[in-house]
């Protein structure tokens, strides 16, 4: 009764926002958001981690795609998304995101990151105004169908058991059924609107950091510790962190020192069993030149105590 009264009454009161319908170009526009599955992923050694997933959706074609990623940081969520565009085969004009803590810069802009990466691409990128959720719409019902027909009744054994499981389900049933608006697959219309999509760039986004190569030569990304060739001690690296791997070269021949498959289970040790090998030989080699040090030592004539007791008396 409450709610019928409300309904009525709350025109009166305060005006309703009405919208206007929409209609979008082929190529003209990407909706992109989070979405958090309900259950924790198993990421290896008994362990379980809380996932998102990058759900993003063409305006025209209403064609989907998403990745999973296990943090809100603007490279992973950015990498996430370069993935799901690459599913989609082409880059659009706009890159459309609300106010994702990390994307935006406080003052309704993009974040130095998101903006880099829609530089890179090209594309402009686009920051919806605070609860306003509405003006993403397209990605807001592929999430919605996502939650309902997706996650539903199925279990996962690893990210990548996650992840495969998505691309099946988007490519024979949220892409290849007939969409109620569209009265259309959304993959036909995908293969009309990618003639209108610019061309992927070879890379768009990845983490990199210039490091010095500590003593103890492992380097810790995401609450794990990699390896690196123990020759490399004390000089500088590029580390290069994706979601699929964590790569180290050499700074000046971009020789490669480390390449590990990225774990997101957390205090875990990654080691590489060359660089094992190579820092015990290391090792084995540094006591053999303490031992001759020691031998090489002159020795000290050690002068009998009885000279002092007879001092003293």
């Amino acid at each position: 009764i409450c709610d019928d009264f409300v309904r009525e009454a709350r025109p009166f009161f305060k005006a309703p926002r009405t919208f206007q319908k929409t209609e979008y170009r082929p190529g003209e526009i990407l909706q992109f958001d989070l979405w958090q599955p309900r259950h924790e992923i198993p990421v290896g050694f008994g362990q379980t981690r809380r996932g998102y997933v990058v759900v993003c959706a063409l305006g025209y074609s209403r064609a989907g795609a998403g990745t999973l990623i296990f943090s809100k940081r603007a490279p992973d969520i950015l990498s996430g998304l370069w993935q799901s565009i690459t599913k989609l085969g082409g880059v659009p004009d706009a890159l459309v995101i609300d106010r994702e803590a990390s994307l935006h810069d406080g003052r309704g802009g993009p974040s130095e990151p998101f903006a880099a990466f829609a530089g890179a691409l090209p594309a402009r990128p686009v920051i919806l105004a605070p609860r306003d959720c509405q003006a993403k719409g397209v990605v807001e019902r592929v999430q919605g169908f996502t939650e309902t027909s997706f996650e539903p009744g199925r279990t996962f054994t690893s990210p990548a058991d996650f992840q495969d499981q998505f691309d099946h389900w988007f490519v024979r049933r949220a892409n290849d059924r007939i969409h109620k608006t569209l009265r259309e697959q959304p993959s036909a219309r995908l293969e009309r609107e990618r003639e209108h999509l610019r061309p992927l760039p070879a890379e768009a986004t990845s983490e990199r950091e210039v490091l010095r190569v500590p003593l103890q030569p492992y380097f810790r990304v995401d609450a794990n510790d990699y390896s690196v060739d123990p020759a490399m001690a004390g000089r500088r690296v590029e580390l290069t962190v994706s979601q699929q791997r964590v790569v180290a070269r050499e700074l000046g021949t971009n020789a490669l020192v480390a390449d590990h498959t990225r774990s997101f289970a957390r205090g875990i040790v990654v080691t590489d069993p060359a660089h094992q090998h190579k820092l015990d030989v290391m090792r084995g080699a540094w006591r053999e030149r303490q031992a001759g040090r020691r031998s090489r030592d002159v020795e000290v004539e050690i002068r009998s105590l009885d000279i002092y007791d007879g001092l003293v008396a």
